[in-house]
């Protein structure tokens, strides 16, 4: 095994992202190991993801278009809570910084997922309106997890699995990342059956997680002793 190999690369990456990996002693090619079966685990979660925070933030805008009989619904500051509004005005700053026309449909697109998964908190649970997003954004759901905590708290370890795996992080140690990987999946379906099978058909997670750190091991030796 090329130690000075292993040790280039984690220099290359740095000590301080690798080190959660190793913090059992493990050697230098266990760590990069791990560290490449994080990167693969994260993107076998990417589809789900993606299909997640895109079908929940266009339920809630028909939903909201519906309560107001208005496709700028975000124009009206009572819909809102005061950092919402604040989002919505730096989601308009960014689309005319690009030379475009704030329009519903670009609006929709820039505001940032945890704007719409913030309909669900104390806030809107005194105006009303989470409860009747609770109730309508999800119409496959059980009636019985149409409840606006159980909603908000759902939602938010999706956004944390969400900005774990965008921001390179470490989620291979989670416990309950299976579990996690199974409340994403139910999340897509209340919403759209159909897009639920559509990632059924593209994503790896099932494989990736199975398989475990023995093919990065296997890769990297290969690579190593090269």
């Amino acid at each position: 095994m090329n130690e000075l190999y292993y040790k280039r690369i984690i220099s290359d990456l740095g000590s301080e992202r690798l080190e959660p990996y190793g913090r059992d002693g493990a050697s230098d090619s266990l760590i990069m190991a791990r560290y490449l079966w994080n990167i693969a685990t994260c993107e076998s979660l990417y589809s789900s993801i993606h299909l997640a925070e895109i079908s929940l933030r266009n339920s809630i805008h028909k939903q909201l278009i519906e309560f107001t009989q208005k496709p700028d619904w975000y124009e009206s500051t009572n819909l809102v809570s005061e950092w919402q509004w604040e989002e919505i005005n730096y989601a308009k700053l960014q689309i005319i910084k690009k030379r475009k026309v704030v329009t519903p449909g670009g609006m929709i697109a820039e505001l940032r997922f945890g704007f719409w998964t913030g309909f669900f908190n104390k806030f809107h649970a005194k105006s009303g309106i989470g409860h009747k997003l609770a109730a309508s954004v999800f119409p496959y759901a059980p009636r019985i997890e149409k409840d606006m905590r159980k909603i908000d708290y759902r939602w938010t370890r999706i956004r944390e699995l969400r900005n774990r795996v965008f921001h390179h992080e470490r989620i291979i140690h989670w416990n309950d990342l299976d579990l996690q990987y199974m409340i994403l999946l139910e999340s897509i379906n209340w919403i759209s059956p159909d897009l639920c099978l559509i990632n059924g058909k593209i994503n790896r997670f099932n494989e990736i997680r199975q398989s475990g750190v023995g093919p990065w091991i296997k890769l990297l030796s290969e690579i190593g002793d090269g």
